[in-house]
């Protein structure tokens, strides 16, 4: 399975900049820039879109939801509507507060495991049948809106800049040699 669409989760506005909740839209940023890349609004989509060719020349569409994490499938569900897109090309990527800060886990499908984001993704697609790169966020003492939607710690900003270089990786070996490559070498990836 190589994706075709590549999908990150977070809010529009600029108060949610580099939050932990935002780490999907920080990732396709960093994409973008790596790949050259250039975002245009496509009401059509209620998204920041992106098409073109990631490094190595696989074609490539990049979405950002600007419909706020709890509606981001509406925009998911009209690019693939679009672009006439089968569900398992397809891979989101999004927070994880189970996963401590600096761990990637890549899966072919699966839950929602209680991010609405993502709950919101498999209501509109009618399925779990996606991939999906879940970056860890850690837990706090702190309630859970206030954690999520707080800014990296400096420490945290450490392990995320390097998470956003191996990010990359993983999702350029995704497209070059498959999902199932990638889930091989960087399943067990976790920043130190």
């Amino acid at each position: 399975m190589i994706p075709q669409l590549i999908i990150g989760l977070g809010n529009p506005e600029p108060k949610y900049l580099q939050t932990r909740h935002n780490i999907g839209f920080m990732v396709l940023d960093t994409l973008a820039q790596a790949w050259g890349l250039s975002w245009q609004e496509e009401k059509r989509f209620q998204g920041l879109f992106s098409e073109g060719k990631a490094r190595g020349g696989k074609k490539v569409y990049l979405l950002k939801p600007l419909t706020y994490m709890n509606l981001s499938g509406q925009s998911v569900r009209a690019v693939v509507d679009w672009y006439k897109l089968p569900t398992d090309s397809l891979l989101v990527v999004y927070d994880d507060l189970d996963l401590p800060v600096g761990r990637l886990r890549l899966r072919r499908s699966g839950s929602a495991g209680g991010h609405n984001g993502m709950k919101s993704i498999i209501a509109h697609l009618g399925g779990q049948d996606f991939s999906r790169l879940r970056i860890g966020i850690g837990k706090s003492n702190v309630p859970t809106i206030s954690h999520v939607l707080g800014k990296f710690t400096p420490s945290e900003k450490k392990a995320i800049d390097e998470v956003m270089k191996v990010t990359i990786a993983v999702l350029e070996l995704s497209l070059k040699e498959g999902l199932d490559q990638a889930m091989n070498q960087y399943n067990n990836y976790c920043f130190e």
